[in-house]
């Protein structure tokens, strides 16, 4: 009897231990789970962080948060081809800037032929397409509003007050070219569903003209290098951005690596091919606000 009663004895301990082992991984369990559950309010305060430098004005906002490109800079900065493809629009076409700030560019654009001589190159056409600028703050200045009152708002238009993501496709028609100079396409925090939005706006045959700093570079990467904005596989693995533009249904992706500017850039044009677009589906892992922000995105499988 002595020998059973110290089985049970044995077996009473050992399933204690059992429970009090269970105890322990499911508190540590939660505690993992306790651990995770900050992200969306970090991202949420990031988001918030990034909406201050969008409103920032005067003494208020950082200095790299540039909002008055002119057009000779988007001439330098953007894939070539664009001045050219600016050059051959017609009075009936159209033309959308996102990310405008204060919209210099397009005032380069229908300023007389003897100003501005840096940007001649990129408006050579005689007839001005039609062009619109989008800016989430409004900036627009004194000599926008005279110049856009000279031509009227069927020539010039200004948008603010919204993300792309918010206007319908009634609000803004169709276009022939669209350009991003550190607009959207390097601050978003949805980067498909930006993309998307751009190829629904695109004639079948017009360009999307943009570029993105700090990024993995289809020709490779020298050591060392800070990257801005990372993309992943759905395993976790690096994902380069055109890459994965190149998955993209109905649309030819054509990329052009600046490993010797001050951070390894790609400049970025996508011509629409057919009307079926679709961007495989990327979701936001992480956020630092910035100018422009640090993100990284995972592939959803």
């Amino acid at each position: 009897m002595r020998s059973v009663k110290s089985s049970v004895q044995g077996w009473k301990a050992a399933a204690a231990r059992r429970t009090v082992l269970i105890i322990i991984v499911q508190t540590l369990g939660l505690q993992a789970g306790w651990s995770q559950e900050p992200a969306q309010p970090r991202l949420d305060e990031e988001f918030k962080k990034q909406e201050k430098i969008y409103r920032s004005r005067g003494a208020d906002r950082p200095g790299g948060y540039v909002i008055n490109r002119g057009l000779s800079d988007y001439a330098e900065l953007l894939p070539s081809g664009f001045c050219d493809a600016l050059g051959r629009l017609g009075s009936s076409d159209r033309w959308l800037d996102i990310g405008a700030g204060a919209a210099q560019a397009i005032l380069d654009y229908y300023a007389p032929a003897d100003d501005a001589a840096p940007a001649q190159k990129c408006r050579r056409s005689a007839e001005k397409a039609r062009a619109v600028a989008m800016s989430i703050e409004d900036r627009r200045t004194d000599k926008w509003r005279e110049q856009a009152a000279r031509l009227g708002d069927d020539r010039m238009r200004y948008l603010s007050g919204k993300r792309l993501r918010q206007y319908s496709p009634e609000e803004l028609g169709k276009f022939q070219i669209i350009t991003d100079v550190f607009g959207g396409f390097s601050y978003t925090e949805d980067l498909s569903r930006f993309v998307g939005k751009v190829l629904s706006l695109l004639e079948v045959g017009g360009g999307f003209y943009t570029l993105v700093p700090g990024v993995h570079l289809e020709g490779g990467d020298k050591l060392g290098t800070w990257y801005l904005t990372e993309l992943e596989n759905a395993a976790g693995r690096p994902e380069k951005v055109c890459s994965w533009l190149k998955k993209c249904t109905c649309a030819k992706v054509t990329c052009e690596s600046k490993s010797d500017w001050k951070r390894p850039t790609e400049l970025i044009n996508i011509r629409k091919v057919c009307s079926d677009t679709s961007v495989p589906r990327m979701k936001l892992v992480e956020f630092q606000a910035g100018y422009p922000p640090d993100r990284r995105f995972q592939l959803e499988r």
